[in-house]
């Protein structure tokens, strides 16, 4: 087959590791083309897989100036869709893209992939995404979510017929754990607003153990959280690593990985932790974390303070005390800490490479 993936850039954030495993994976069997609206390529890609560029457009454009480029881009889109048999896009912006393609004449069968759950943003742009959605998205032949708790979204608040859960996969890496001296928790993510690293700098100040917090990321908030953990007199136990290609190296050392998000679409780096065999804590946000650590229990519910599950502990979103309480617990405990150990390898097995790649292939090939 000859496959087109179209996504805004392949730098450091979660969908764009997804594309570059999926790129691997499709371009052993398959002819495959990279599309970028943006030249940021911080993960490798394939020998074999052609880049071309839709335009190399500046992250800061208006809103209004991105909207109105979307009949242009798709225009182009569609001549380098001549000759391919599959086309499948990964976020909002690519996504209309490539469907409007399809509105133009491409023949190619148009996979759309929604990374997040559309119905939690309430902004401006949330709306003018919410108006798209509801138009575009039925138009495309398959529409692709990475949770179920984001295709409920899809089904339930916009009306979206042809949706298909494909959860996030990881790649087996070898993960050696090597505990250091000092217990450490772990959070890897970028510094903004959902991701909330403010509240877990609280709560590991709260939980007042005889740990270290590594922190590692970047992003606009880095430089207010370094001002809060001088505030808090935290420089000796919390450090900022910045950006890893190799997130393993550092997830090897660690004792717990602690997720403070608000919202997620369905978080890579709770899988990566869980296959290097690491206890997990994460806040019981929207959506994904409750699929991953309590997969026989109903996805739609949050809870009201703190649950231990059988891969991990939910904390409540935003909450300071349960996720302080839940940090203790885990360093406290260790036969708890052991069990968690276990099962984090074996659940981190139903996300491997080998099997999610089979339901992406199933889905490109069925007319």
């Amino acid at each position: 087959m000859k496959i087109s993936i179209l996504i805004y850039s392949l730098g450091s954030g979660g969908a764009e590791k997804q594309v570059s495993i999926l790129l691997k994976e499709l371009s052993k069997k398959h002819e495959v083309q990279l599309v970028l609206m943006n030249d940021t390529i911080f993960y490798e890609v394939p020998k074999n897989v052609k880049i071309k560029y839709l335009e190399k457009s500046n992250p800061e454009e208006s809103g209004l100036v991105k909207f109105l480029k979307l009949p242009i881009l798709a225009l182009k889109y569609k001549k380098l869709l001549k000759g391919f048999d599959v086309s499948i896009s990964f976020m909002n912006r690519p996504n209309y893209i490539n469907v409007l393609a399809k509105l133009f004449g491409s023949k190619t069968k148009v996979v759309v992939s929604e990374r997040s759950m559309p119905s939690l943003y309430k902004n401006f742009q949330g709306l003018i995404n919410g108006v798209l959605i509801k138009i575009l998205y039925n138009l495309a032949d398959v529409v692709v979510s990475n949770s179920k708790g984001n295709s409920y979204d899809l089904e339930k608040n916009f009306g979206i017929k042809k949706v298909r859960t494909i959860y996030n996969f990881i790649e087996n890496k070898e993960c050696k754990r090597k505990n250091l001296k000092d217990f450490v928790f772990i959070n890897i993510g970028r510094m903004d607003e959902g991701k909330n690293q403010k509240l877990l700098i609280y709560a590991f100040k709260k939980a007042n153990l005889n740990a270290q917090l590594w922190l590692i990321g970047d992003g606009p908030l880095k430089n207010k959280l370094k001002k809060l953990v001088k505030e808090l007199a935290l420089e000796d136990k919390v450090l900022f690593l910045g950006v890893k290609k190799d997130i393993y190296k550092y997830l090897a050392k660690a004792n717990c990985f602690v997720f403070s998000s608000n919202y997620e679409g369905f978080p890579n780096v709770l899988l990566e932790a869980l296959d290097c065999g690491l206890p997990v804590i994460s806040t019981d946000c929207k959506s994904g974390p409750r699929e991953i650590l309590a997969p026989m229990k109903d996805f739609k519910i949050q809870t009201d303070f703190m649950e231990i599950l059988e891969y991990g502990i939910l904390t409540k979103v935003g909450d300071v005390d349960s996720l302080a309480e839940a940090m203790k617990i885990i360093y406290k405990d260790e036969k708890l800490r052991y069990n968690l150990e276990v099962k984090a390898k074996k659940r981190a097995k139903d996300f491997r490479v080998d099997r999610i790649i089979k339901q992406w292939e199933e889905i490109l090939i069925k007319r």
